[in-house]
């Protein structure tokens, strides 16, 4: 996907995890000191076609909307945060290996490996 020259959304929260995990010593041995992770973000984010919107004006109501519809709480509120930057920017497909996002409506999961059995073709609630 780094590649292109399809347009790819890199929604900030996505972001901040991958700096969060790729720094994490409790999850690897040798993890990234936060200057090469944050220079990871920067050389992806500078590629012409990726894209990185942030929350817009009235967020707040899209995000209650989603996170009530799916009975968000705990693990899952993040996920519905996606879900709702995704509906105020109109990205309808994620992908992603995480069956979680079939409790949304309306979102279209891909398996990056190409899995079609690990997610399905449209989420459903």
């Amino acid at each position: 996907m780094a590649d292109g020259p399809e347009i790819v959304y890199l929604f900030w929260p996505v972001l901040m995890a991958y700096v969060r995990i790729a720094t994490h010593a409790g999850i690897f041995r040798a993890p990234l000191d936060p200057e090469n992770a944050m220079a990871n973000v920067e050389a992806l984010v500078a590629l012409p076609h990726v894209q990185s919107p942030g929350e817009q004006a009235r967020f707040w109501p899209t995000f209650r909307s989603v996170a009530l519809h799916s009975s968000a709480r705990g693990n899952l509120v993040p996920d519905a945060h996606l879900v709702a930057l995704m509906r105020q920017t109109a990205v309808p497909t994620i992908s992603t290996h995480v069956p979680a996002f079939r409790v949304f409506d309306g979102i279209e999961g891909r398996d990056p490996s190409g899995d079609v059995d690990r997610v399905s073709a449209v989420v459903m609630g």
